[in-house]
């Protein structure tokens, strides 16, 4: 059976659903949505130069997927991100090879000097990596929680001074909430540093994603002040995620990011979604501490692979 690589067609309904499809089999820790595909093609800045790629079949089925951009929002020039996901059904018959080959041309003429790709942690995913010259990196955990029969921890009242908002109250404004994500991003374990700086990027690319809810969204405020966040995603159906949580430097140690997360699980289980992951860095000890006293156990672990170009 013959494969072929080819770019993801935004206005083709079917690759966008065989993209989700093929996603959500071999990566179902991760939320994605034809929707949120469609967005990000559209959305994402122009010098992340986005390549969705899909390898369809004879029949025109899409079997693998790849994400490809640079990191435009890195100090750091020339980063290029490549992370490739072929259906289980579909593995061994050389998606994956083609779908890193036209990646790799990509990026390289848009300047890319650094290949990095997460890569499931499983012996299969690995040797491909290390086949292709990549070598392993930092690692990182997916978690579930069962919201439809774990019980959660109990709702406590906010402490003298901190009040609870939903990140819907700052719809007219959410400038206050880029600032807290812009900080609380820079002190994320990773391989390439991220700096929020273009506030209209991240309306386009965070605010405005067809995956965030900002109901769901809790922000925990200290003498008006956005101090800490939980940032809630949803497929609109029974599944929640939250992309990122944390604290303003100055008011970290007060637990307000736990504060915060209980609540938003809380009334995510409320508005009747049933399965809740998220992702930590192996390193970040005190979030995965957190994280399984809210009851989440580990479903999964990627591993980042990095491969000097040139």
């Amino acid at each position: 059976m013959t494969v072929t690589v080819r770019d993801l067609r935004p206005d083709a309904h079917a690759d966008l659903e065989g993209f989700a499809r093929v996603r959500h089999a071999a990566l179902p820790f991760v939320l994605v949505t034809p929707e949120s595909l469609a967005h990000d093609l559209t959305q994402m800045h122009r010098d992340a130069h986005y390549r969705p790629l899909v390898a369809v079949d004879d029949d025109g089925e899409v079997t693998g997927t790849a994400q490809v951009h640079l990191a435009h929002d890195s100090a750091v020039p020339g980063q290029g991100n490549v992370n490739i996901y072929v259906h289980p059904r579909h593995t061994r018959r050389g998606a994956g090879t083609l779908l890193l080959r036209a990646a790799e041309e990509h990026l390289t003429a848009h300047g890319a000097t650094r290949l990095l790709a997460w890569v499931l942690d499983e012996p299969g995913n690995r040797a491909f990596a290390e086949r292709h010259g990549f070598r392993a990196s930092r690692s990182a955990h997916f978690l579930r929680l069962d919201l439809a029969h774990r019980e959660l921890p109990p709702l406590q009242d906010p402490p003298p001074g901190v009040e609870l908002r939903p990140g819907s109250a700052y719809a007219g404004d959410p400038r206050p909430l880029f600032e807290l994500d812009a900080e609380t991003t820079a002190d994320e374990p990773s391989d390439v540093d991220i700096e929020f700086t273009d506030y209209e990027v991240w309306l386009r690319e965070t605010w405005r994603h067809p995956l965030f809810d900002a109901e769901l969204t809790t922000v925990a405020v200290v003498d008006g002040r956005p101090a800490a966040f939980t940032a809630a995603r949803t497929d609109g159906a029974t599944r929640y995620a939250t992309g990122m949580t944390g604290t303003a430097r100055a008011f970290r140690g007060r637990g307000l990011a736990k504060l915060a997360k209980n609540d938003s699980l809380h009334r995510a289980r409320a508005a009747g979604y049933t399965e809740a992951f998220t992702g930590n860095d192996t390193g970040n000890e005190p979030m995965i501490a957190i994280n399984k006293w809210f009851g989440y156990e580990l479903c999964g672990t990627e591993v980042r692979y990095v491969r000097e170009l040139g």
